[in-house]
C-alpha cells in the first residue's frame, strides 16, 4: 500500500441516510472530484483504500491511503470513473455509507456519513458501532 492520503476525516452520525441495503459506501460528487485529483497526482495508484483502525477515545477511525491494487478481499466501489476499496475488515462498519469531501476556509477534509454509527468522540473523529 503507498502513503497515505493527507486529509482529515471525520465521524458524524447526526444524518441518517436513505441508501438502497445493498449499497456499500456512496461517493458525493465532491468526493468523486477529489479523488480524481489525488489521483492524477499518483499514476500508479488505482484508487484509495478505505478502512478503519482502533485509536481515539471513541475506539475506531477511519484510514485512507492509496491503493495500487484492489487487496484479495477488498470490496470494490467503482462510482464515476473513480475507484475506492473497502478493507475487510472495514466492510460490515461501512456498510450503507456516505463519503462526502467538504473545503472550507480553514480545512478541507472527508467526511464519512456513517448510519451504523452509535457514538462519536467529542472532536468527531472516533467513533463506537
Amino acid at each position: 500500500m503507498a502513503a497515505a492520503v493527507r486529509a482529515s476525516v471525520r465521524a458524524v452520525s447526526a444524518r441518517r441516510l436513505r441508501l438502497p441495503t445493498r449499497a456499500a459506501l456512496l461517493l458525493t460528487l465532491s468526493a468523486v472530484n477529489r479523488i480524481k485529483n489525488l489521483l492524477q497526482e499518483r499514476p500508479e495508484c488505482v484508487g484509495l483504500k478505505v478502512g478503519v483502525r482502533t485509536r481515539g477515545c471513541s475506539g475506531l477511525s477511519y484510514v485512507i491511503d492509496y491503493a495500487t491494487e484492489k487487496g484479495k478481499f477488498d470490496e470494490e466501489v467503482n462510482q464515476d470513473g473513480v475507484r475506492v476499496f473497502i478493507d475487510q475488515k472495514a466492510q460490515l462498519t461501512l456498510l450503507g455509507t456516505e463519503m462526502d469531501f467538504i473545503e472550507s476556509k480553514l480545512s478541507s477534509e472527508f467526511v464519512f456519513n456513517n448510519p451504523n454509527i452509535k457514538g462519536t468522540c467529542g472532536c468527531g473523529e472516533s467513533f463506537t458501532v
